[in-house]
């Protein structure tokens, strides 16, 4: 007998409501409603719509209904960092912020002055990012705290939205920088040198945590029976890596969105000097193993040029764009994602001639060679990235296992095999959604285990392999690429 679940996947640009159907050890999805995310300006500051979102999840929902399946569960992840916060009657305070919001810089200041780098990054294991929830909060108005009853991560304020029930699952938790990953809680130190409740934010529950049915009032209005709403894991991150179909050992993994995170699954935190140094995160992945990873700017560099092109009246598809860049000639110009003036919106091609200008390169000639300089740098980010991860584990990585919608790109992961000089085996797309599903699947008790998940996805879907050409070229390129780094 197949069984359906639902998952609400958010991503900062869309939004899907997908329906999963495990039949006979394998797993389809179908997409039944898709809706746009993206964060709203308003006054010059960047706000998410909170409100439409969750009219985008019910008309999802009825369409769900329509199809008169016994659907088992439901559960949602999405991006990292961001909340809701509530007040003592349950509803949402607006605004809910968008971390790309440039009040961050503000929040890093105020927290520098109450406590040193080296202890958060020794309290949370997480990266430095001026977007990281710690800082966020730290420009929320005193007043608007003190009206505050709790606070949600997007992800658990939509399982909090279908279920009354209110925890931060712990992958989505864990990307705060405010969760010690060491005593498994929030960070009293944190806390208490930012002066912020400890009540602040509700309680953190596992992975795969069943948190109640479905509120009486929601599945009447969308004609869905009251089923089971599931915190799964969360964090999208989270959520893709759980389904990433690796087997045995040696292998790193890289989920490829608007983001690019890439690391290891691994069985407890790695917080020392050199992965603070690194810029290294240790996130909680399914079953409290730790992901850790780096976060690198990854397709957001094709999106955002794309939207300026268009804009300019260049208009152009995701397609075209790859074929552009094949075109183009190789290792004209190299960029490095992690300069933070990439972070942000508007005019990525004029960001990047400045940093070829600044470092002496020619400038992209067209559309081709820009999009061709994002892709060999990417791959030039991942080797190092890779190399680095090696380093801190004391192990060599053999394959990489590329999920997510970047692992359609076979241009950038034939790049990307290229340079890492390992192969690269590509596929699953909907990463996110399948492992939201698998968790839900292995928490209802219909999938035995995390390895029996991933056993599912290998059934289910092919993967397409690319074996590394070109050494020596991508070598010398490697080389030049380190310069860049500073």
């Amino acid at each position: 007998m197949p069984t359906h679940y639902l998952a609400c996947d958010l991503g900062a640009d869309s939004g899907r409501l997908i329906l999963g159907t495990l039949d006979n050890g394998k797993v389809a999805l179908e997409e039944l409603h898709r809706f746009p995310t993206g964060a709203t300006k308003v006054a010059g500051a960047l706000h998410w719509d909170f409100d439409r979102l969750l009219n985008e999840l019910k008309n999802g929902l009825k369409k769900a209904a329509a199809k008169n399946l016994p659907i088992a569960s439901i559960s949602t992840d999405s991006w990292g960092v961001d909340y809701v916060i509530y007040d003592d009657r349950g509803l949402p305070m607006l605004p809910v912020w968008c971390y790309r919001d440039s009040r961050t810089a503000q929040g890093v200041g105020t927290v520098k002055a109450k406590v040193e780098w080296p202890v958060i990054f020794a309290e949370t294991g997480i990266q430095f990012m001026g977007l990281n929830t710690i800082y966020q909060i730290a420009t929320e108005p005193a007043d608007r705290l003190a009206k505050a009853k709790q606070i949600l991560l997007i992800g658990d304020a939509f399982n909090f939205f279908c279920s009354g029930v209110a925890r931060n699952e712990v992958s989505l938790a864990s990307t705060t920088q405010l969760y010690n990953p060491v005593h498994k809680r929030w960070s009293k130190r944190l806390f208490t040198a930012l002066g912020l409740r400890e009540d602040l934010f509700a309680p953190i529950c596992p992975s795969g945590t069943k948190l109640g049915p479905m509120k009486k009032n929601l599945a009447a209005e969308v004609g869905l029976p009251q089923i089971e709403v599931v915190a799964s894991c969360s964090h999208d991150t989270g959520a893709a890596v759980a389904a990433v179909p690796g087997s045995g050992e040696n292998w790193a993994y890289l989920s490829s969105g608007t983001w690019s995170l890439m690391g290891v699954e691994w069985p407890q935190p790695v917080i020392n000097d050199q992965s603070r140094a690194l810029g290294f995160t240790n996130e909680i992945g399914y079953g409290g193993s730790v992901r850790l990873l780096k976060n690198i700017v990854g397709l957001w560099l094709i999106q955002e040029s794309r939207r300026h092109w268009n804009k300019s009246g260049k208009k152009q598809e995701f397609a075209g764009l790859e074929k552009l860049a094949a075109a183009a000639a190789p290792f004209v110009s190299l960029i490095n994602p992690d300069d933070a003036r990439f972070l942000s919106p508007d005019d990525m091609p004029g960001k990047i001639a400045d940093f070829c200008r600044e470092t002496g390169q020619p400038v992209p000639a067209d559309i081709g060679a820009c999009v061709r300089c994002i892709y060999e740098s990417l791959a030039l980010f991942y080797r190092v990235t890779l190399r680095r991860t090696e380093r801190l584990i004391g192990k060599k990585i053999e394959r990489l296992h590329i999920v997510g919608g970047g692992s359609k790109d076979a241009t950038l992961n034939q790049f990307t095999a290229n340079a890492l000089k390992i192969p690269v085996l590509a596929g699953p797309t909907e990463c996110a959604a399948l492992g939201n599903i698998l968790v839900q699947a292995i928490a209802l008790g219909h999938v035995e285990s995390h390895e029996a998940a991933r056993e599912i996805v290998r059934n289910s879907f092919e993967l397409k392999t690319f074996t590394p050409e070109d050494a020596a070229q991508w070598d010398a390129a490697a080389a030049r690429f380190e310069k860049l780094l500073g």
